[in-house]
């Protein structure tokens, strides 16, 4: 109880002595520092567990131990998840996108280590996805809890989520301008001068701790042997092109795979499921195990002879086409052993799946094409950072972060040209055949996406509930002329639904359609309701997104539209001028000049 009081003085105070501006890049510096010691908590529990467990593998000889840990893995954190945290932690990068969809910011307090803990066991023990989605999770919950114990209003926890997972970023990867470009491409937030520095504070803060504790080294080494060439500049296109296409093919692969693990409508099915679908592929290829950021060091630094060790296909490694092959059935079934993982219970992000594959893929093309003696002498090393941005680029629709963060992974600085020319390519490739990244698709889907296009914001924003209006008068349809004049003289209204006994909207009765008669009381008995009531133009489902609900106003030209549920019952109308206001109000609330 003291401590309570002398927090809640210390916070009047800070009312009284420091700016609100000045107190954010406080509590910017605060989100850099602890988002740091997560993701390295993170990364060394990690290496720790995957020591522990494969250290004494032999090279050259069959494992049986990879059809074991990575169902040990996937079951600890599935129960852990299931019994302790008893909450969906998965897609976190998505749970982020709709906190910040719904303006509300807030993210589960439990968030802050429950993904820390279940994503270390679950890549520790081979599940075959990235670290990075957790972090990113986790440094957000940090950025939105503290904005809260600080009692920040809500615009600026939005920048607080954004500052936490920009300092997850730069921290995890030693990345801080891979950081700040992810918050404005991927998380799609608008930057004004003033939120540009707390993003910066926490990216840099974040970079900082991690250079102390764990060295200033690039996460990979690379060293560029050979200049990048003009008229390479073909060839970098078409790997563009290839890896645009291999996103497209894991982004609907994992959609497709994640949907038919859903209809496995218990636990243990999924677990069963995927736990055998993961250790099989981790048995007969061993670089699916874990992030896969060996397998990465060993391609970027030419050494790809290593990397069929500890395989059953161990004596085809001398094989120029061997290697090849072998690599291209990763590329195949690399997003089976991601959605497995975390499908059968696991806890795990795309991004180290999404550099694993862009640095195989660019490898594999280069690898292919110097066979012939006419596309000869492409550096096959070079190619494979190239990929890197490539797959990266078009899986999370995000350019700009795969060109940044792969020159800042590597020091590649050298062939940022490339770089960007192969992630234009692939993005491109990508944006052809899916409008939204593998993050932001799912919201999009349920019209619960906030983008940067305004209008589109602003629609996503709307409360549906609070435009429609229910004081409409109904009436059945077996009501005559007579009972429906009574109805109207005690209306405001010139629109009436026509519901049955149980509610549901069959039609509507116009003022106008019964002017000439409802003056008649001759006609009073003669004429029913159903006889002169008509079909609404569009019914308006309340489940509907607002960009969809303003198109069917556009395409009917009405200002009035009936809505209702899912089961067909009348809740009201939606008018556009109703909608129009609230625009008004929700432009000027959340896109006003700071």
């Amino acid at each position: 109880m003291a401590e309570d009081s002398l927090f809640y003085r210390f916070l009047l105070w800070r009312d009284r002595h420091i700016k609100e501006k000045h107190f954010i890049l406080f509590i910017s510096f605060l989100v850099g520092l602890c988002t740091a010691a997560a993701a390295i908590v993170l990364k060394q529990s990690i290496h720790f567990i995957q020591q522990l467990l494969t250290g004494n593998f032999d090279a050259d000889s069959v494992n049986f131990l990879y059809l074991l840990y990575p169902v040990v893995g996937i079951l600890l954190a599935g129960l852990f998840v299931k019994y302790i945290v008893r909450d969906d932690i998965s897609h976190g990068v998505t749970k982020i996108l709709y906190a910040i969809s719904q303006r509300k910011s807030r993210i589960k307090p439990h968030n802050t280590w429950s993904s820390l803990v279940a994503s270390a066991v679950t890549i520790g023990f081979g599940g075959s996805v990235g670290a990075e989605a957790p972090i990113v999770l986790t440094g957000a919950a940090i950025g939105s809890n503290l904005g809260r114990m600080f009692r920040m209003e809500q615009k600026t926890l939005m920048l607080l989520v954004g500052c936490g997972a920009a300092g997850a970023i730069a921290g995890i990867f030693k990345a801080p301008i891979a950081g700040l470009v992810f918050v404005i491409e991927v998380l799609l937030l608008d930057l004004t001068m003033t939120s540009v520095l707390p993003l910066l504070i926490s990216s840099v803060t974040a970079a900082t701790v991690s250079y102390v504790f764990t060295g200033t080294e690039a996460m990979f080494k690379f060293s560029q042997t050979e200049v990048f060439e003009m008229a390479r500049i073909p060839y970098v296109l078409l790997l563009g092109i290839f890896c645009g296409l291999l996103s497209l093919y894991f982004t609907r692969v994992m959609n497709k795979v994640e949907g038919r693990f859903r209809q496995l409508n218990t636990y243990w099915k999924k677990f069963i499921v995927g736990g055998v679908v993961l250790s099989v592929l981790i048995f007969l290829f061993p670089p699916l195990y874990g992030e896969g950021y060996d397998t990465i060091g060993s391609l970027l630094n030419g050494q790809f002879t290593h990397i069929m060790e500890k395989s059953p296909f161990y004596s085809l490694s001398d094989s120029y086409w061997g290697i090849v092959i072998f690599l291209g059935l990763i590329l195949l079934t690399k997003v089976f052993a991601s959605s497995s993982t975390n499908a059968g219970g696991g806890c795990g992000g795309i991004f180290a799946p999404s550099l694993f594959l862009g640095c195989i893929a660019g490898f594999v093309f280069a690898h292919v094409s110097n066979y012939f003696e006419l596309t000869r002498y492409l550096p096959e090393k070079n190619f494979a950072l190239l990929g890197m941005a490539g797959v990266m680029s078009a899986v999370m629709h995000a350019p700009l972060t795969g060109v940044f963060l792969i020159a800042e992974l590597t020091g590649g600085y050298d062939l940022f040209l490339p770089l960007m020319i192969v992630s234009t390519g692939s993005y491109i490739t990508i944006l052809m055949f899916e409008p939204h990244s593998i993050y932001s698709m799912r919201l999009a889907q349920k019209g619960e996406l906030l983008t940067h296009h305004k209008d589109r914001a602003v629609l996503t924003l709307l409360d549906k509930e609070s435009v429609i209006e229910r004081d409409f008068q109904t009436v059945l349809p077996e009501m005559s002329l007579g009972d429906m004049v009574k109805v109207i003289a005690k209306s405001s209204r010139n629109m009436f639904p026509v519901v049955d006994e149980k509610g549901v909207l069959l039609g509507i009765v116009l003022l106008d359609n019964i002017r000439n008669i409802m003056f008649r009381p001759e006609l009073y008995n003669r004429f029913y309701v159903k006889k002169f009531m008509v079909s609404a133009p569009v019914k308006i489902r309340i489940d509907m997104p607002m960009e969809q609900i303003m198109k069917a106003f556009d395409d009917t030209k009405a200002w009035n539209l009936p809505v209702i549920d899912e089961t067909g019952h009348y809740l009201g109308f939606m008018s556009k001028s109703k909608i129009f206001n609230s625009y008004r109000e929700v432009l000027v609330e959340n896109f006003s000049a700071e």
